[in-house]
């Protein structure tokens, strides 16, 4: 399903929908930073997505990352909480989702890389590499906050 995002765009459709979702910025040991290549919208990404019934939000990242990378994680920390009204997702559905993320900060515990349906490629890059990477705003924001290393101020 194709998906479009929108930040303070007058012109975006309204929200219709608000979802909890996770995310994770994931780091090996030399300080790279995973990152998914998307179907849906051909930019990379954080490994995340939206909340079960039944699992708590940090048993959400775990459980995208895997499903989502291959790779099993522990999560070491939160780089920050994302709920900006202004920030939507539009669907090919109708769907209109308003951000409500809380992006946690990963270790690799186990598994190995693989692309899944909802990706094309996986790969470990150099935190310079990826200022050139297109990738929504929502994720830069996020890869910007995690090098930054700092929780930014609540929103």
């Amino acid at each position: 399903m194709g998906r479009r995002d929108y930040e303070n765009d007058p012109h975006a459709p309204r929200a219709n929908s608000l979802v909890p979702a996770a995310s994770a910025v994931v780091t090996d040991n030399v300080g790279r930073i995973l990152l998914q290549r998307r179907v849906d919208n051909g930019m990379w990404a954080l490994p995340g997505g939206r909340m079960e019934i039944g699992e708590t939000l940090p048993g959400c990242a775990v459980r995208e990352t895997r499903e989502e990378t291959g790779l099993d994680v522990e999560l070491v920390g939160i780089v920050g909480t994302y709920s900006d009204p202004g920030h939507v997702f539009a669907y090919d559905d109708g769907e209109v989702r308003q951000e409500f993320s809380i992006c946690f900060l990963a270790r690799p515990v186990g598994g190995q890389l693989a692309v899944s349906d909802e990706s094309t490629e996986v790969r470990w890059f150099d935190p310079a590499e990826v200022d050139d990477l297109p990738m929504v705003s929502g994720v830069r924001k996020r890869v910007d906050d995690w090098r930054a290393g700092t929780m930014p101020a609540l929103r």
